[in-house]
Parts: structure tokens; sequence; C-alpha cells
């Protein structure tokens, strides 16, 4: 069965790592993948390495990039030309741009063809997987709407479409209205179990590197620096940690935002509370050298940063949008602007002031921040694996071909 997985770009992010790891285990005597990638912009760093680092060797797009612009004309052209190369029994794309160049692409494909004048389109599936959503917190309601009437008309040449949560499959099915219910399957996202990291060795070395000692407490977010995941939030509950000299922020991650938040730390005289430390590829080594992982954004799919601290057993802090509210599991107790959860703290507004109350919790006790991190990483074991992935879309392209 012959595979054609497309993605915007391989920028820093789970979504890259997603596509790279299901290229690499789709090819066996039974599955054939090949994967198209656009260009990563500037501001952004690029995961090529960890293509190469699995044995996956993109063919790239150039002009496929994440802004719309009349160069995705001939992107669409360009993939619909290797569609035909390729002649795949499955499209699959990810991400909303490569999502709709891909299905559309794939439908000019399906329909340009003799054969539809007699009624046989060619005999292609199309899959889309929703890693996150664009429909709110990203544009204006006008922009929104557009997009909103774009995904209603995708879903409608799709054969499949998959969400990486319950909660990501009741936005999108119900909240917003996008495809019939009947076409979701929801498969969870999968990491590399194996890479997680709790070396002591890592761990000192990394606090020096960092310049923290070893008595600090350091709460951490790792990420992209873009406007979703309202790192401004971060640092001004930071500043409200100033009196508490042994409590630590650091920044692992790199984007475009990150001159003006680094401007902002200063405004909030957080030298020497926060410390922007880049993108790292020894990342699994990082979440080691942490107390707690925390999270800030406006929307999220599936966080895969909260799935690797909680598989490297590190208790985790976070606004409850999408899929979080999956990870983090039933509530146990509800405080004023938080809730404890089985799996960690979810910050229910986005007051800084609720969210230092929610990590002075986890900071105070001690009990429960082991009791949700052991809990975190049984869940993440179970459910998580980047084999167990593998394994469910495999499944998913047998039924779906079947059909």
């Amino acid at each position: 069965m012959k595979i054609l997985r497309i993605i915007a770009r391989l920028n820093v992010g789970g979504p890259a790592r997603h596509v790279v790891w299901l290229t690499s285990g789709l090819q066996d005597d039974e599955f054939r993948s090949q994967l198209i990638a656009g260009s990563v912009p500037p501001g952004e760093d690029d995961m090529a390495y960890f293509a190469a680092e699995n044995s996956v060797e993109p063919q790239y797009i150039h002009e496929m990039s994440r802004e719309i612009s009349l160069s995705d004309i001939n992107s669409l052209l360009k993939i619909y030309r290797q569609i035909k190369a390729e002649k795949p029994d499955i499209i699959h794309t990810h991400t909303a741009k490569a999502g709709t160049l891909g299905r559309v692409a794939g439908s000019m494909y399906r329909w340009l063809t003799w054969r539809t004048l007699i009624g046989r389109p060619r005999k292609v599936r199309m899959v889309h997987t929703f890693h996150g959503h664009v429909f709110h917190s990203y544009y204006s309601p006008a922009k929104t709407k557009v997009f909103l009437w774009i995904e209603r008309l995708l879903a409608n040449a799709s054969d499949r479409i998959i969400v990486i949560s319950d909660q990501q499959f009741k936005e999108i099915s119900f909240d917003f209205r996008i495809g019939n219910a009947n076409k979701f399957s929801i498969v969870p996202l999968g990491i590399d179990l194996d890479a997680v990291s709790d070396d002591a060795a890592d761990r000192k070395r990394l606090r020096e590197e960092f310049g923290f000692h070893d008595n600090d407490v350091v709460v951490g977010f790792v990420g992209r620096l873009t406007e979703i995941k309202n790192l401004s939030l971060l640092l001004r509950t930071a500043a409200l940690f100033k009196n508490d000299s042994d409590v630590k922020f650091a920044i692992i991650g790199d984007g475009h935002m990150r001159p003006s938040l680094e401007a902002e730390a200063r405004e909030l005289n957080l030298d020497g509370k926060l410390r922007f430390l880049g993108n790292r590829t020894d990342i699994a080594a990082v979440y080691g050298s942490l107390e707690i992982v925390m999270l800030t954004s406006l929307n999220e799919g599936t966080p895969l940063s909260l799935i690797e601290a909680m598989a490297a057993g590190k208790p985790v802090i976070s606004t409850g949008v999408g899929g979080v509210k999956d990870l983090l599991g039933a509530e146990k107790r509800t405080f004023h602007g938080y809730t404890l959860c089985e799996r960690g703290v979810r910050i229910d507004t986005f007051s800084p002031d609720d969210y230092q109350q929610g990590l002075n919790y986890l900071l105070e006790n001690e009990a429960e921040r082991v009791r949700v991190a052991e809990q975190g990483r049984e869940f993440i074991r179970k459910r998580y694996s980047k084999e167990r992935l593998i394994s469910d879309i495999k499944q998913l392209y047998r039924d779906l071909y079947s059909e």
C-alpha cells in the first residue's frame, strides 16, 4: 500500500516528529511511505536533522510555507504532479495548510481522469489529521469563519478525519460542525518512550550549563515561542515569584516572539529568575533537569511537551485547553481558579494570580506532586507509545482501503 504523507513544514514541534515516525514506521512488506514537506520560514528552526536520524528523506516543495500567498498555486500543482507520479493508495495530510493543498490536489487526482465520464474516479483514500486547530485564538473572527468554511468543504472530500483526543473530537465535530461524526477516528499521539532520560549525570551537567543551582526548583516550558503559547502569562506568573529565591523558570525553545518576550522579561525585572535556553536536540535530558513542566497556551490539540514531561515522571501544570483536559484526567479537587486533577494541575483562567496559586499548590505539596507525576508516567506509558501509534495508523489504513 502506497502512502503519501504531506505536512506544511518540518519546524520544531510535535507534528514534525509525528510524521517522521509514521513515515519511518510504515516501510515494510505491507506499506511504502513517502513524505512531502514545505519550507521552514525564517525565525523557526528546521527538524530536517530529525528526519535524517530516522532515515526519512522528505521531498521538499519550497513554495509551501505557513503563510497564504500566490505561491500556494505552485505548491498545489507540484503536489498534484507528485501524486500523479506516486499513484498513492492513501494521501494523508497533516496541519491546516498541507490539509488544504493536499486534499484539493488529491481531489484533482481522483476526478481529473477520463474514467470519471463513466463514473469511475481513481481509487485513492484521503485522510487528514488535526494536530490542533485554528478555529479560535489565532485569527480575526472574519478570517476564522473563512477557515471554518474551507474545512467544512474539505471534510466532504476526506474519507477519514483523525483527531488526537476525545476533547478535540468534541470541539471539531460538534462545536465547530466540521464533517460527519462517522468519518472521525481518535488516534492519540505517540512518543519514543525509550528516549526518556532520568540520568543524574545529565541533570547535573545541564543544571551547570543552564546556570541553576542544585537546590533551585526549576519550572520549565518546552515549545515554540509563538502567540498561541501565550508566554506572556508565563512571564507575568514568574514575576509573582520574585520573593521565592529558590523557584526559577526556564523557557526551552525558540521562535519569532523571542525578542519581544525577552524585552518583556527585562521590563518585569526577571533577570536571574528566568532563562531563555533556546532549542535543544537533547530534549529528553532537558526534561530530567526540570522539577515541574508548565504550559500557558490559548489553544492546543494534545501538547507533546506535556506527554513527554509526564513520560519523564514530571508533574505538569497547564491551562485547560483542548486535549490538555484528556491528559490531566478526572478532577480531584477544585480551588478558586485552578483544579487538581488525576495527573496534574489545570488552570481554569488566564490569570497570573490563579496560575501562581496552582503552581504554589504543587510546590508546597510534595505528596501530590509525586502522586500526579507517578500517575502521569503510568498513563503515558500505557497509551502513548510510538509503537502503538504506528499500529493504530496501519490498522486504520487497512480498514479504510478495504471499504
